[in-house]
């Protein structure tokens, strides 16, 4: 990539001032003495002295000075101006036209106004975006999943073949970002969005509104955005700071909040292979009481030092609703019809997938029903559909054969199993040898890896661990 992109200068930034805080200069009338093109500009000003040294960029929203005409026009020239050059400045415009038009607009952005990066809608497809990508030193946020009440009418719609579009249209924004400025628009407020959108787009800056007066939480949305190296998303808040009496120490004190979950995730590379928002998770299961340490006999007959209880999901709405976001990338490429969930850990989970990604649900039950119906799966489905089987563990895939023979016996295909931990005590072989695919969102070697290096958990006991897969593996 080259060294003069917009988001090698944005790292940069972040790394030199240890901030991920992105200013919004937002205007609105009831915050100024008046409403006036003089009065927007007296507000900037004070903001951008205030916290020029907490911030990693500013971003002026253009509604706000286009609302007084021309003159809101040369006042918000004058205000990008007044930021200092280090700082990079990120355009709130949305626009988004015809190539042609899409250049005037560039133009305007980067060569009258001076802006460094701008925010593009992406309903017209890769051309439209092209001129304002053409050159490396000006950035593109996207816009991906918004904050609004109202964004999940389009952006959460299902494609055909089951993906959310804003999952696919971050998918696409890897592709297309060719010259490392292109980012996405993510708005903090909707944790399993976020953390669905950094799977699909591992590598891309995140635009994540939604902080302060829109009540988005801090550290969920950071735990689920942030890249591996601790950066790739800026935060932004604009209402939430220019309201406050002391800006100054309300940037101070957003950026701080920042970092100290930044420095929660850091570490001797705990989550080296694994996306921050997934080895986050992996922590929060172990706080959360849903892995336990001692000597317990499983289901499948085995002893075990470890065993994981993911019925306590349901009691953690937040955290049970990222673990049901972390299967969405394992189901993106699958063809299926309905989730098939097994009594009775996986229910809560694959509701909350249900939920988030608006795909139908049916369930084996563990005993057909001899009053009512009868039924052994329950839910609308039809003979012949295709149904991918939700679990919350794989151990020797017991559990998966027999529901799987319900699923068939009632003319349901199953092609593929979907699990939260794959405990690598034979079920994948097990599947595999019967043609069935077994997908994990993790291994129980990349846990004890990432608590190992996290030192999360005693080494004795990783130990023991490690010797009750070796053991396994020989048997």
């Amino acid at each position: 990539m080259p060294m003069s992109s917009f988001f090698t200068r944005l790292a940069h930034r972040a790394r030199s001032t240890n901030s991920l805080l992105t200013i919004g200069l937002d205007p609105h009338p009831e915050l100024l003495e008046e409403a006036s093109p003089g009065a927007a500009l007296d507000f900037c000003l004070r903001l951008i002295e205030a916290t020029s040294e907490m911030a990693c960029a500013f971003k002026p929203n253009s509604a706000f000075f286009e609302r007084y005409g021309a003159q809101g026009v040369a006042v918000l020239e004058h205000v990008i101006t007044a930021i200092p050059q280090e700082i990079p400045v990120i355009l709130d415009a949305k626009r988004g036209d015809i190539a042609s038009t899409a250049q005037a607009y560039a133009h305007a952005a980067f060569t009258v106004l001076g802006a460094d990066a701008i925010t593009v809608h992406p309903l017209l497809g890769q051309d439209s975006l092209e001129p304002f990508l053409a050159d490396p030193a000006h950035g593109v946020f996207l816009l991906c999943k918004t904050s609004n009440p109202s964004a999940d009418e389009l952006q959460s719609l299902l494609l055909s073949h089951g993906e959310p579009f804003y999952v696919y249209l971050a998918r696409l924004a890897q592709q297309w970002n060719k010259r490392d400025n292109l980012g996405l628009v993510v708005g903090a407020t909707d944790v399993a969005a976020l953390a669905a959108a950094r799977a699909a787009a591992t590598d891309l800056w995140f635009l994540s509104p939604g902080v302060g007066a829109q009540r988005a939480e801090l550290e969920p949305a950071l735990r689920a955005g942030l890249r591996a190296d601790g950066l790739g998303m800026l935060i932004s808040v604009s209402r939430g700071l220019a309201a406050s009496p002391q800006p100054k120490q309300e940037a101070q004190r957003l950026r701080d909040a920042i970092n100290r979950v930044r420095d929660s995730l850091a570490g001797p590379a705990p989550t080296a292979g694994m996306a921050p928002s997934l080895a986050a998770l992996a922590d929060d299961l172990l706080h959360a009481g849903c892995v336990r340490f001692g000597d317990f006999t499983l289901k499948s007959g085995l002893n075990s030092p470890i065993y994981f209880d993911l019925r306590l999901l349901a009691s953690y709405p937040r955290l049970l609703a990222r673990a049901a976001a972390a299967y969405q990338p394992l189901l993106a490429p699958l063809t299926f019809d309905r989730l098939a969930a097994l009594p009775y850990a996986a229910l809560p989970i694959a509701t909350a997938l249900a939920l988030q990604t608006g795909r139908p649900l049916i369930y084996p039950r563990k005993e057909t029903k001899e009053y009512g119906t009868g039924a052994a799966v329950e839910g609308a489905f039809s003979p012949g559909e295709t149904a991918v089987v939700i679990d919350d563990l794989a151990t020797t895939g017991g559990s998966k054969f027999e529901a799987i023979a319900r699923l068939t016996a009632a003319g349901l295909k199953v092609q593929d199993v979907v699990v939260l931990i794959d405990r690598q005590s034979g079920a994948r072989e097990a599947l595999a040898a019967a043609g069935f695919r077994l997908h994990a969102v993790f291994t129980l070697t990349e846990l004890l890896d990432l608590w190992e290096a996290g030192a999360t958990v005693p080494s004795h006991q990783i130990a023991q661990f490690r010797a009750f897969l070796s053991d396994s593996a020989r048997g």
